[in-house]
């Protein structure tokens, strides 16, 4: 700017009308605010802009951990869990990172890529991709491999994961390269790789272009425990989470038909637990049949198995082995039960308990008037204490499915009627059930929505006692049976 002045100032001083111009230009030349712009540029200029720091992608995976906390009940912490793992401001932060750190590589040549693709029939010249990740050394990447015609696959992608993160890989990808280096066919040598890998990694892959699934919101309880730490058949022990009877997991994938991915909801990562599928299987195998022989990457593969497979489709063979696995929940919020049901021992008490709560409390609590197909005695009115129908009225309901239990007795059928149920739930009371304990198959549905109370029953002279006292009221003529097993004594 200076250099400009002097030019100007060489100038003659005519009164023109280009001189004129000259002038007042000189004039704004020299005012205060453009000389202030001008060295403010010329600073600019000089100063070299450097990355404050090239560990963005770790800065925002600390920050993630330390809002998910606040995420629950915080809005804009929310918002901005959400954006920081937005897909395409990760791709950013790496883009920065590996600039800041100069780890980045030269392309290879394009003669150099042409050769290449004209030995392999499966990398189309539009196929290929060049994938740049960022780690630390031993951090886990949260995907694991198989085998498929010889080439590597991504098998799966552990939600919450770094891979699942930066969303640049997908299940189904194949990795060809990683920085350079050909991979063979071997996951586990690929891990260890990886493992060991730090900073920059450049992967070549064959992308599947498939869109990664949004995670279900499906909550289980399993009834059973498991630490993969002990399971043979698991294909990546790390990768595996362990949880105990009663706990609450959130499934966030089942794609796997072997393993699903979940976490537990009160704090921990996404891992690999094992699916309803392959548990029921496993359980329903003879012990002796697990020798190791023909297991390959948590699948099964023996042929000894128990002459009555289970199966979920038919309710004998559940009741046969009572695999009990995973049981899908839901959070509620406070709201009254449609039904309440009670199970115990035979004569602990559960009708007269019954009978109590609905005197009681005859506006919140309701019971079912039984059916049955015996006529009805002299002194009995239809409704009161049985519902009188025929045989082959009823015959036909229980064939339809319109009972929840029902039996036989003394040539006469009896049983509880599921629209018996609705009608006490619809009075806006809460059904009071003393039902047989299989029963509870078919209530723990939302159109039941049980509560389940178990009534331990006394000591065995006390049950004796209570029973001797109401065969004497002329209450029941039923007898008490004691059976004597084998090492048992009562």
């Amino acid at each position: 700017m200076q250099q400009v002045l002097d030019n100007l100032g060489e100038l003659p001083t005519s009164t023109g009308a280009k001189d004129i111009d000259l002038i007042f230009l000189r004039g704004i030349m020299e005012s205060p605010i453009v000389r202030s712009l001008s060295k403010a540029h010329e600073r600019l200029e000089d100063l070299r802009l450097e990355a404050v720091q090239d560990n963005n992608i770790d800065l925002v995976t600390d920050i993630l951990g330390d809002i998910t906390a606040l995420s629950v009940r915080d809005d804009s912490a929310a918002e901005l869990s959400r954006i920081l793992q937005e897909p395409h401001f990760q791709s950013l932060l790496e883009a920065h990172d590996m600039v800041a750190s100069k780890c980045y590589e030269a392309v290879p040549p394009v003669e150099l890529f042409n050769e290449e693709l004209g030995n392999s029939s499966l990398m189309q010249a539009d196929a290929v991709r060049m994938i740049g990740i960022r780690k630390k050394a031993g951090e886990p990447l949260g995907v694991t491999f198989r085998v498929e015609k010889e080439e590597l696959v991504i098998a799966r992608i552990l939600h919450g994961g770094m891979i699942d993160r930066q969303g640049l890989l997908h299940v189904g990808d194949i990795i060809k390269e990683v920085n350079g280096r050909d991979v063979g066919n071997n996951p586990t040598e690929l891990q260890e790789m990886l493992k060991d890998c730090s900073g920059g990694i450049t992967l070549k892959i064959l992308p599947s272009y498939r869109d990664a699934p949004a995670p279900p919101q499906v909550y289980v309880q399993p009834h059973f425990d498991y630490d993969p730490a002990n399971d043979h058949l698991i294909p990546c022990r790390e990768a595996g989470i362990g949880f105990k009877r009663g706990d609450l997991l959130q499934i966030v994938n089942r794609e796997d038909p072997n393993w699903w991915q979940a976490c537990h909801v009160v704090g921990g990562a996404t891992g690999l637990i094992p699916s309803q599928f392959l548990e029921e299987k496993r359980k329903a195998f003879v012990p002796r049949d697990f020798d190791g022989s023909g297991i390959l990457c948590g699948t099964i593969t023996g042929k000894k198995k128990k002459k009555m497979m289970y199966l979920t489709a038919r309710n004998a063979e559940f009741d046969r082995h009572e695999l009990q696995i995973y049981e899908e929940v839901a959070k509620m919020p406070p709201f009254q039960r449609k039904t309440l049901v009670l199970i115990g021992a035979q004569g602990v008490g559960r009708r007269s308990l019954k009978n109590r709560l609905v005197v009681l409390n005859p506006t919140c609590f309701g019971t079912t008037i039984p059916f049955t197909s015996r006529r009805p005695r002299d002194d009995e009115l239809d409704g009161k204490s049985y519902r009188f129908v025929t045989r082959t009225e009823m015959e036909a309901d229980v064939k339809a499915g319109g009972y929840l239990e029902h039996g036989e007795y003394d040539g006469n059928l009896y049983g509880t009627k599921m629209d018996s149920i609705h009608e006490v739930v619809d009075t806006g009371r809460t059904c009071i059930l003393d039902v047989n304990p299989q029963a509870l198959k078919v209530l723990k549905t939302a159109e039941f929505m049980p509560y389940v109370v178990f009534i331990a029953a006394p000591e065995f002279e006390t049950l004796k006692a209570m029973h001797k006292a109401t065969v004497d009221a002329g209450i029941t003529t039923k007898q008490l049976t004691v059976r004597t097993f084998p090492g048992h004594r009562h």
